[in-house]
């Protein structure tokens, strides 16, 4: 009986050793995941420059940065909804409709319409994130209602055509014509606004109990931290970031359109993965989402110089989608697969 109580029984180093090695493995994975973004933007950069040798002259470089800036904000946006463990399907409709309201509104208000679009935007999200948050309906079944719903919202008040901003375009012109080294002005800015909710992230309490409640959301709740205003908060932050996209779009394209970011949809949510921000969530954050957005339009540059069709573009984006997901799951915190 003694010696049944004052022995270590096998079961006790085996166990540590067990749980040492899961530790191990699981900082290993984490490197890993943070590391291989980086390598592969590296290495399509080069392969791309040989491709192409004026891909890095500052015409080229330009053009890129213009065509990352919405990509780059939508995936910002919905990085936020992500890291809660939640998705958003409709930010990309949201953004578009955020042109045509741009279109309708800037005509008769001027930089008024801008925030009013902005304001709009961001009440679209809180009404998603609320009925997510407060009646438990999940984000994949809410989310594809607003999609379907704002899709026809935008193709009723523009009568399902292209609207051109002639009148009051001042309010955007700024943005589509200025440079800051050379460089646009509109691709700095989203750049500069990643850094920014990087660092915000980092900084605030808020941004911190995002990750955790992607991890280990009892835990927030326990600590008395409400994880039903960070659920609201991350869907209208992503509704918010469709507006600036909306923004960035309306001023390269002088227009808005009810399908003008439908096709950034699939570039957006690949941006957000392929950067490293876990699909099942608390993993992630604004630098990896940048990596993953400047990895998509790269990747988009060198399938043009290839000479792959840009219709085929969206099947590249879904296989990299799938496959990111597959190399950066972290399948210990799914108890099944459905």
């Amino acid at each position: 009986m003694a010696s049944s109580t004052t022995a270590p029984g096998p079961a006790g180093p085996v166990t540590t050793s067990t749980a040492l090695i899961r530790r191990v493995t699981e900082k290993n994975r984490s490197r890993l995941v943070t590391l291989v973004p980086l390598v592969v933007l590296v290495g399509l950069i080069l392969v791309v420059a040989l491709r192409q040798p004026n891909f890095l002259n500052i015409t080229s470089v330009r053009g890129l940065l213009e065509s990352m800036a919405p990509i780059l904000l939508l995936a910002i946006g919905q990085m936020f909804v992500i890291l809660t463990g939640g998705i958003d399907l409709s930010f990309a409709v949201t953004a578009s409709f955020g042109t045509v309201l741009l279109a309708l509104w800037i005509p008769m208000m001027g930089p008024g319409g801008v925030l009013l679009m902005l304001a709009a935007l961001a009440l679209i999200g809180f009404i998603n994130g609320y009925v997510v948050a407060v009646a438990q309906v999940p984000s994949f079944i809410v989310t594809l209602g607003s999609l379907g719903l704002y899709t026809g919202l935008g193709l009723w008040v523009s009568g399902a055509s292209t609207i051109r901003i002639s009148e009051g375009f001042e309010a955007l012109s700024w943005l589509a014509d200025a440079r800051v080294a050379q460089l646009p002005l509109v691709g700095v800015l989203s750049i500069a606004l990643a850094v920014i909710v990087a660092v915000a992230m980092w900084a605030l309490n808020r941004g911190r109990s995002l990750h955790a409640m992607g991890l280990a959301e009892p835990a927030v709740l326990m600590s008395g931290v409400s994880t039903r205003r960070l659920r609201v908060l991350a869907f209208t932050l992503c509704s918010l970031f469709a507006g600036f996209a909306a923004i960035a779009l309306a001023a390269a394209q002088r227009s808005g359109g009810p399908t003008l970011a439908d096709t950034l949809q699939l570039p957006a949510i690949a941006a957000v993965v392929i950067g490293g921000t876990a699909i099942t969530g608390g993993v992630g954050g604004a630098i990896k989402t940048l990596i993953g957005a400047l990895i998509i339009v790269v990747l988009r540059v060198g399938l043009t110089a290839m000479g792959v069709d840009p219709a085929y573009e969206q099947i590249v984006y879904g296989a990299v989608i799938i496959l990111a997901v597959a190399l950066t799951i972290d399948r210990s915190r799914l108890r099944s697969i459905k």
